[in-house]
């Protein structure tokens, strides 16, 4: 079993400790986002081999703005035989779209300190999402994901982007901002992939109906089954469909909840 953690709230920037207590019960209790009554058990035991692996932990994936957590904790996870990588949104914008985002400059140095102890494959950037507005036009995108890019050559091989989607919650607080997105054109995706690529980064899509492969960018997945059977030899080919339509990722487990984030980043669709 895959334990997404989490795709709903940011756990390990702001749930840690609550999350190093769950590892030492050995299991946490997620409650079903369209039915609060209804109560899973998620075993957060390692898989050891054999029969165990359909419910214990082959692998976490974390989602994270922050890495430092896991950064202090990386000896102590693998100690336990806890297998994972870590995705970690970094985008730079302004505080209007995130207003309690971590310190840019930090974040890349943990980035790249996590990525010395565990490796370029387990280490992932999002630029998630690519939101049009006044303060973030074409030309701040252009400047700001190739300063991200250089900033993290030789430490992530991989980054990850997405459009944004228009969410009822995400719309009324952009109004608010007085923020209207504008619709995102191919050219600006070129040169956001020219700038991965010059930094030796591979560049995919999460959950996009379009095919941007004639501009080097490949639709790809999150929680990605390749990656996974690469790094450990985890054979997980079932698509998760409890995801959105386009999505890629394979099957997972996520112990998150929604309206529990702490950086209330404006166009989110988690946040309540």
């Amino acid at each position: 079993m895959i334990v997404s953690v989490s795709r709903r709230c940011d756990i390990p920037r702001f749930q840690f400790k609550w999350f190093m207590e769950r590892l030492n019960e050995g299991f946490s209790d997620v409650a079903n986002p369209y039915n609060p009554k209804q109560i899973k058990r998620v075993s957060l035991l390692p898989a050891a081999g054999g029969d165990d692996k359909a419910d214990n932990v082959e692998a976490f994936v974390f989602w994270t703005r922050e890495p430092e957590n896991i950064l202090a904790n990386t000896e102590e996870l693998e100690k336990r035989g806890f297998r994972f990588y870590v995705m970690v949104t970094v985008t730079g914008y302004p505080a209007e779209l995130e207003p309690d985002a971590p310190d840019t400059s930090k974040v890349l140095d943990n980035m790249k300190k996590l990525s010395e102890k565990i490796g370029q494959d387990r280490v992932i950037w999002r630029y998630d999402p690519v939101i049009l507005t006044s303060i973030t036009n074409e030309d701040f995108h252009q400047k700001n994901f190739d300063f991200l890019a250089r900033e993290l050559a030789g430490s992530v091989r991989r980054v990850i982007i997405s459009i944004y989607d228009e969410y009822p919650a995400a719309k009324k607080r952009l109004e608010l901002q007085k923020l209207e997105p504008r619709d995102i054109q191919p050219e600006l995706l070129g040169v956001l992939a020219k700038s991965a690529q010059a930094a030796g980064m591979e560049i995919q899509t999460c959950a996009e109906k379009e095919d941007f492969s004639s501009l080097g960018i490949k639709n790809g997945a999150c929680i990605d089954a390749a990656l996974l059977n690469k790094l450990w030899g985890i054979e997980n080919t079932n698509k998760d469909k409890n995801q959105r339509p386009y999505c890629l990722c394979c099957k997972s487990v996520d112990i998150g909840a929604y309206g529990t984030c702490d950086a209330h980043c404006i166009y989110c669709y988690a946040a309540r």
